[in-house]
């Protein structure tokens, strides 16, 4: 089954995006972040959006794009410390967030992708996490109940993939990607490669084509870097 479109406009509009709905944005900081579907999002000005992801992108990029223009309504994420813009829209109350402990966030997602509806974790017990969350103890410790997530949309970002919608990812831009391919009702990747079907060794491949629902080759990724650091020159 062929699954490729032209880009990421064609993909968004094919997956019925619409005001309200919840998405998944893969990527950590800004690694392995779906660009070209963030900047098409914003050319489309969908509004009243739920957005779960690690973090907030930066003030300039990813999805503080979405922030920027006032699209998203609320953030259900982990990390939003490199986010001016989410930090004034947040303490202004122009923004919901929901923050979530990195670890519970990452099995929220795995466990809405394997149709789990929740689970226990001691992660956040005693803490304002815990607030409003049904505990229970299990041999004397206790644990917190969390929900899996689930998304109308997923947007990913992958190193190469075919029609079929297999795909690899980049050693650290692997992150959230694969969970989140797997726990939406339609899934949009974005790659920088379109390789014929077969040419993927199997055995390598990180995200089945069955998880994905449309797949289109990106162009002109900026990748910028979060924070750069450099070691002092080798004698300095």
């Amino acid at each position: 089954m062929n699954k490729v479109v032209k880009n990421a406009r064609e993909a968004l509009e094919k997956a019925g995006l619409k005001d309200g709905m919840t998405l998944m944005a893969g990527g950590f900081g800004l690694c392995g972040i779906p660009e070209m579907l963030i900047n098409a999002l914003r050319e489309m000005g969908t509004k009243e959006l739920t957005v779960i992801s690690n973090n907030a992108g930066v003030d300039d990029f990813g999805l503080g794009f979405l922030l920027e223009t006032r699209q998203i309504k609320k953030m259900i994420s982990s990390y939003v410390g490199e986010n001016a813009i989410f930090e004034k829209q947040y303490l202004d109350g122009e923004l919901e967030l929901e923050l979530t402990p990195q670890g519970t966030l990452a099995e929220r997602i795995r466990a809405g992708g394997a149709g789990i509806p929740a689970f226990f974790t001691p992660t956040g017990v005693g803490t304002v996490v815990a607030e409003g969350k049904e505990e229970r103890e299990f041999g004397g410790r206790k644990y917190i109940m969390e929900r899996g997530l689930w998304a109308d949309i997923a947007l990913i970002k992958a190193d190469v993939g075919d029609p079929a919608g297999n795909c690899v990812y980049c050693k650290t831009a692997r992150n959230f990607n694969p969970m989140m391919a797997t726990a939406a009702d339609v899934t949009i990747v974005e790659v920088e490669k379109l390789v014929p079907v077969g040419e993927l060794d199997p055995e390598s491949i990180h995200t089945p084509g069955i998880f994905v629902d449309y797949i289109f080759e990106g162009t002109n990724y900026e990748k910028r870097i979060e924070q750069r650091t450099n070691r002092p020159k080798s004698g300095a």
